[in-house]
């Protein structure tokens, strides 16, 4: 039997970049509780702070609520906690971990897993669990619900029930938010389908799409990243072309976007952890089904190539100016995946650093939006800090990789001392050497 809204309790599990505004959104219309296993997640969001910057702080403070008992005397509110016993009450278990791939590209379920299994042990007759974190299809009912069903001794769909509705949410995007953007809702039954889409349309003001099963919201879900990771692969393939054309890229794609129904797709680094990486999920899933998945990954690798590209490109302006290459000093503006955003989940900026210290450069890396203490941690690498704004005549080639807002007013301009390489395209043309 299914609870009613007005007596629902839910459960956030994983507190990153969807699960917490998603956990924000929720806790203005009902009880609910967000678990993370990282304790310093935890405290930072306890103090009412959220580094990724998704969710203001004024908005998390006002609806956060201290302790479990605070939570029960309250019709809403949001209690954050690294502790199982306060998610045992809940009867509607929100999934929203990781889903990333290993270092030959292979999905790793074991987070989805592991929140599965802490899920079972707390699972009750009636509960919901519905999984958020992009997949391939099938792994819902064919990998999650199983570890529910061990662990709880409890029976899918007759003592519990599960739905599917994929994450949508831009990092850094302070116009689409998740309650912006409409969300694609499945469940196990007709009955818990309907259930899942009246709970999100409580939240999603833009509304919301009820998919016919589980595995059809999967699907749709890891289409939409290899959608535009090939479309970015195809931009990204041409501008490879027109350079050795002698083309500019930008002017020949705002040329042919004169036309209605062009596709406004343009060249870059493909990282972060949706569109770099969903597209080996459903990559895997077809080749367990004995088919080979040509486009995509012909996509994925000519996305993954671009670093690369972005390194050599710049050292061969470099020899072209006579400039030395072995220990010159280069600076690589950004290293986050994307523009005015702290992620630096799979972004390929590394790419374009490890291809330059192969040539034993001297390599800086200036980002005010990423987070030293991270980058070190998950790349090894030391990002500088300091004026680099006024010091950047001491660089023999410059590299803006990542459009952040400040970079766009810095007296940024090629010389016959110094390459510019735009790779965003943000720069006026005349002042640059070179750009995708």
């Amino acid at each position: 039997m299914l609870k009613p809204f007005n007596e629902s309790k839910i459960a956030i599990i994983g507190l990153g970049y969807v699960g917490l505004p998603l956990a924000v959104a929720f806790a203005e219309k009902f009880k609910t509780v967000g678990y993370d296993i990282d304790p310093k997640r935890v405290d930072e969001l306890q103090k009412g702070h959220d580094r990724t910057l998704e969710v203001e702080d004024d908005l998390l403070q006002s609806v956060l609520v201290k302790t479990s008992m605070g939570l029960d005397e309250k019709e809403k509110g949001l209690l954050i906690t690294d502790a199982v016993l306060p998610i045992s009450s809940a009867n509607i278990y929100i999934v929203t971990v990781p889903t990333p791939t290993d270092k030959h590209n292979r999905p790793i379920l074991t987070p989805m897993l592991k929140a599965s299994e802490a899920i079972g042990k707390v699972l009750k007759k009636g509960d919901v669990v519905i999984y958020e974190s992009t997949v391939y299809p099938g792994v819902t009912e064919e990998e999650c619900v199983p570890v529910l069903e061990k662990v709880s001794g409890l029976k899918f769909n007759e003592d519990f029930f599960a739905g599917y509705s994929p994450e949508r949410i831009n990092p850094g995007d302070k116009e689409h938010t998740v309650t912006k953007i409409l969300k694609v809702t499945s469940g196990s039954n007709p009955e818990v389908a309907e259930y899942v889409d009246q709970l999100y349309k409580a939240v999603i003001t833009a509304g919301t799409h009820k998919a016919s099963s589980i595995k059809v919201a999967e699907a749709a879900k890891v289409i939409e990243n290899s959608q535009r990771d090939i479309n970015i692969a195809f931009v990204n393939e041409l501008s490879k072309i027109f350079n050795l054309l002698g083309i500019d890229t930008q002017e020949v794609l705002e040329a042919a976007g004169t036309k209605w129904n062009f596709l406004p797709f343009r060249p870059g680094l493909v990282g972060g952890h949706c569109i770099g990486v969903d597209p080996f999920y459903l990559a895997q899933k077809a080749q367990e089904v004995g088919y080979h998945p040509e486009i995509i990954l012909a996509g994925r690798r000519l996305n993954d190539s671009m670093g690369k590209h972005v390194a050599t490109e710049t050292i061969k302006y470099m020899m072209r100016k006579d400039l030395k290459v072995i220990d010159s000093k280069v600076l690589i503006l950004g290293f986050t995946f994307k523009e005015d955003c702290p992620d630096v989940r799979n972004t390929r900026v590394i790419d374009i650093y490890r291809e330059l210290k192969s040539f034993d450069m001297e390599v800086d890396v200036y980002d005010p939006w990423a987070d030293p203490e991270e980058v070190k941690q998950e790349y090894g690498l030391e990002i500088i800090n300091g004026k680099t704004k006024e010091n950047l005549d001491q660089y023999s080639a410059i590299i803006l990789a990542v459009a952040h807002k400040e970079f766009r007013s810095w007296p940024i301009q090629k010389s016959e001392n110094q390459v510019v390489f735009d790779v965003k395209s943000v720069l006026e043309k005349n002042k640059v050497d070179a750009r995708l």
